[in-house]
């Protein structure tokens, strides 16, 4: 049993799913843009990343609209209404806002220069050090993080949190590839920046 009405948060869902689409579609010319270099490891996580982005969210959405979820979800928690599972519920759906706006904050920021994830920068590429990426250095990682975790606290299925663990390492796994590009491509300027500015968690991680 859901604490909040669950056809309004997967409506809340689809809404800012869509929101997220068009501004991709928008900023880089293509939903699906690009192929990820490196190892399988790699393209694991980005097939892992497209099936959160393209698959998951959307296919739970629309279950918590036709209030089919925990019928197909034996790992959902029911722990009654009570105003801490109203918070964790409420949690989820302000993860998922927050992941999509700052994914579309990115995405706007960048523009022309998005590249798929894992790929070296390009001569043409510039550091970027404004917009989102003043607060952290990976906001479309961390983005995808609070995608994850929010679907996990709204649905309050094990299953689901258990992904967010795994996307975890698989973001993690990525995030060390890819800066070991960046510090060859902006040497200092780099290094620095990291010293400055957190990973994933602004002031913490």
């Amino acid at each position: 049993m859901h604490v909040l009405d669950p056809r309004v948060a997967g409506v809340i869902v689809l809404a800012s799913s869509a929101v997220f689409l068009f501004v991709k579609r928008w900023t880089t010319g293509s939903f699906l843009k690009g192929r990820p270099e490196g190892g399988g490891s790699l393209w694991f996580t980005h097939v892992f990343n497209l099936f959160i982005l393209a698959a998951l969210n959307p296919a739970i959405a629309i279950l918590l609209v036709a209030r089919r979820l925990e019928a197909l979800d034996p790992t959902v928690l029911d722990p009654g209404r009570t105003p801490w599972h109203l918070g964790i519920e409420t949690g989820g759906i302000l993860l998922v806002l927050a992941g999509h706006s700052l994914m579309c904050w990115a995405l706007v920021t960048m523009r022309g220069y998005f590249q798929v994830m894992g790929k070296a920068p390009r001569p043409t590429d510039r550091l970027f050090l404004s917009g989102p990426y003043r607060l952290v250095r990976h906001p479309m990682y961390a983005s995808l993080l609070c995608l994850s975790l929010g679907m996990a606290f709204l649905t309050r299925s094990l299953a689901i949190f258990t992904l967010f663990w795994v996307h975890a390492g698989l973001i993690l796994n990525l995030i060390a590839f890819e800066e070991k590009g960046l510090r060859r491509a902006y040497g200092e300027r780099y290094a620095a920046y990291q010293g400055r500015v957190k990973k994933l968690i602004p002031l913490f991680y």
